[in-house]
């Protein structure tokens, strides 16, 4: 019996391996009451003995009650053994299924740990709305922030302006007529271009300018000039014109002026532009062909204006009409066999350069004739005058004779 305990205590020790601890904690728990209950049974098997051989020599009616007795403990230790043994049983039963119930356990809190470390814990969501907000809030403070550390420190009026473009004028008159300061604030250039390019287009020279900033500090003022198409002449003096209809106040020297140049003989203001914007509206073929431009006037027309061609040809045509009929000289000059003159005051005609001349001597020969017979006409009215004081003066004297006698 003791041995088949002992083999069952074995087959659980072999069960316990493959057990989990809290299983085989409890194995051993029942592995050692079995042991403890097989150890008590022997010590009773034990006593058992040696009370059957004490009481040996005791009568055989002793025996016989002996017998019964031991026949009785017998069947209480079968008993006992067998109800160990259903009991063992029922353990192993209970085990059996606590075993089952504690693997189903194990393998649900294994997946629900799989699940837990696949499935992160989800964050708390901010609202959009709360984000917006606090985003409004904290951009402009830290737009003000470098705004104002910037404006603090040296960089903030650092500045390398140069100057492109001038031919005429110099980089300090721009820089000058630009009004930037060394104190500026940089970012004030950035914000106020438009006005810092005004400016600069004070300068009568200058037809238009460009402020170009380039990081971090660096400035470029692009400038274009105002093209010189005419020179007022005034003696030795020539003064450009620009294309603006600005006459420059300063003259140039001569070895300045370019190998040719249109010569203008007048310097009324309000002429000088007229006359710019006119010739805007001629094409580079005929500007390139005047040389020189005066005032004409005649009794009919007050800004009529002569111009001498490069080939000694003369054109009379209105200031404010030039743009207009000036063209047609390109179709009237293949025409030409000599110098001429193209009248265009009236209609368009033309005459040689030697009737022109025919025309003045006429002209001034006529005039002076107009001239002298105007002057013996005066001297007629003086010497008529003269006669008549003499006379009133004889008669004043006789007068004056009459009362002595």
């Amino acid at each position: 019996m003791s041995k088949d305990k002992k083999n069952e205590g074995k087959e659980i020790l072999e069960e316990l391996k493959e057990l989990s601890e809290w299983q085989k904690r409890n194995q051993e728990y029942l592995k050692k009451k079995a042991e403890e209950e097989a150890a008590l049974a022997e010590e009773k098997e034990k006593e058992r003995q040696a009370r059957m051989g004490e009481e040996s020599e005791k009568s055989e009616d002793k025996q016989d009650q002996e017998s019964e007795t031991d026949r009785e403990d017998e069947e209480s230790a079968k008993e006992e053994s067998e109800e160990k043994v259903a009991s063992s049983e029922g353990d192993k039963e209970e085990e059996e299924k606590e075993e089952s119930g504690s693997k189903e356990d194990e393998e649900q809190d294994k997946k629900l740990a799989k699940k837990a470390t696949k499935e992160k814990p989800a964050k708390a969501k901010i609202p959009g709305l709360h984000i917006l907000r606090a985003l409004t809030i904290l951009f402009p403070s830290l737009l003000l922030l470098i705004v104002s550390a910037y404006l603090l420190s040296p960089y903030a009026t650092m500045k390398d302006i140069r100057v492109e473009g001038t031919v005429q004028t110099t980089a300090d008159d721009i820089r000058q007529a630009s009004g930037i300061q060394d104190t500026d604030y940089t970012i004030n250039l950035l914000l106020d271009k438009a006005k810092y390019e005004e400016r600069i287009k004070s300068n009568y020279w200058v037809e238009s300018a460009q402020l170009v900033y380039q990081f971090p500090t660096k400035f470029t003022i692009k400038i274009k000039e105002y093209d010189i198409v005419a020179y007022y002449v005034s003696g030795e003096s020539h003064y450009p014109i620009l294309s603006s209809g600005q006459l420059e106040t300063s003259a140039v020297s001569l070895v300045s002026l370019p190998e040719t140049y249109l010569s203008v003989l007048f310097n009324d203001s309000e002429q000088i532009k007229t006359f710019t914007s006119e010739l805007a509206q001629i094409s580079p073929e005929l500007k390139a062909d005047i040389q020189k431009v005066e005032l004409a006037p005649s009794k009919v027309t007050s800004d009529l204006i002569r111009l001498t061609m490069n080939d000694s040809d003369e054109v009379l045509v209105p200031l404010s009409e030039m743009s207009k009929k000036l063209p047609y000289y390109s179709k009237i000059k293949p025409q030409l066999s000599e110098p001429s003159v193209v009248d265009m005051e009236a209609g368009i005609y033309s005459y040689t350069v030697a009737d022109k001349l025919i025309m003045e001597a006429e002209e001034k020969a006529k005039k002076e004739a107009e001239e002298a017979e105007k002057k013996q006409e005066e001297e007629r009215k003086r010497l008529e005058e003269q006669k008549k004081q003499e006379e009133q003066s004889n008669r004043n004297q006789t007068t004056q004779r009459s009362p002595r006698r």
